[in-house]
């Protein structure tokens, strides 16, 4: 099979012409070039994190880090309630992520189910939310109405049941063949064993596609701790950080006067506006960074199956 493989591939290499090799080459470089562009901004921030705050300071960083030290990840650390606000962060990301993903697979496959009660009326009205909404202030109603105001769950509950998400795993599984769900339904299956064990294994693509969309779209998200929640306690990451970068230079004048005055007659390493504003973007795109790569192949597998039926 392999050899097989190799011999199509070295007839495909004897039949490109020369305009072929230069399409190709010109298509790697624009990607290669575009691939640059997206990078680069992260390690702007990477590099700006790691090197002498006072040359960060006045823009000197571009390319290559200088004076390379870790004072500002110990400083940023000690900041008071940050491992709260991390932990609070990593519990809303993983449940909700968990919620959302079972919750999209469970809808997406009963919108399949023709003996569902008003399938349709259902999908289109869960449909019609994507376009409207009420607004903040209902919604704000609705959230105290409910008591989650100042509640760990305000960042679970409105965010489990995402149309978008049902439909590209409503789509994926109409594409699976009507022949399995009739099988197991004639053998006495029912909605939940068919679930369970067909739907569940044969959609991991398209779940993993959604675990990624519904994982960022925790651990980024703010506005929700900024309208809903008043309790310190329950201030998620991405909140309590974007707060230290809008108070950097307030923050960076009070990490100067609690440090040591030998640290103080350092310029390379007294905190800067600048320097705080690095770290912190950095600390926060980071861990998210990381997990993406997890779950590329299924990201792509999902996407490209899950938006084309048949």
């Amino acid at each position: 099979m392999a050899r097989a493989n190799k011999e199509k591939e070295a007839a495909v290499r004897m039949k490109m012409q020369p305009k072929d090799y230069a399409f190709s080459f010109f298509n790697y470089l624009v990607f290669a070039l575009l691939a640059l562009l997206c990078l680069y901004p992260f390690y702007y921030l990477i590099i700006n994190s790691i090197s002498a705050n006072d040359l960060s300071a006045s823009g000197k960083i571009n390319f290559l880090p200088e004076g390379i030290h870790l004072q500002n990840y110990k400083d940023v650390f000690k900041l008071r309630g940050l491992s709260t606000a991390a932990l609070v962060s990593v519990c809303r990301t993983v449940l909700g992520t968990v919620f959302t993903v079972m919750a999209s697979a469970f809808l997406g496959f009963m919108f399949t189910q023709e003996k569902m009660w008003h399938r349709k009326f259902w999908y289109r009205f869960m449909v019609i939310t994507m376009y409207f909404n009420a607004g903040l202030i209902p919604m704000f109603m609705t959230m105290r109405t409910l008591h989650l105001t100042n509640s760990f769950w305000v960042y679970i509950i409105p965010a489990i049941v995402q149309p978008f998400n049902v439909i590209i795993v409503k789509t994926y599984i109409e594409s699976l063949p009507a022949s399995l769900m009739e099988a197991a339904e004639i053998d006495g299956a029912g909605i939940l064993t068919r679930f369970f064990k067909i739907v569940l294994p044969t959609s991991t693509p398209i779940l993993a596609t959604v675990a990624i969309w519904a994982a960022v779209g925790q651990w980024n998200s703010y506005q929700d701790t900024l309208i809903y929640i008043t309790d310190q306690k329950l201030y998620s990451l991405q909140y309590l950080l974007y707060t230290y970068i809008n108070q950097a230079s307030s923050l960076a004048n009070l990490v100067k006067s609690s440090g040591s005055a030998a640290a103080a007659a350092n310029l390379a390493k007294q905190q800067t506006p600048t320097s705080i504003r690095m770290t912190i973007s950095v600390i926060v795109v980071l861990p998210i960074m990381f997990i993406y790569p997890l779950f590329q192949k299924h990201f792509v597998k999902g996407i490209m199956i899950g938006a084309v039926k048949g």
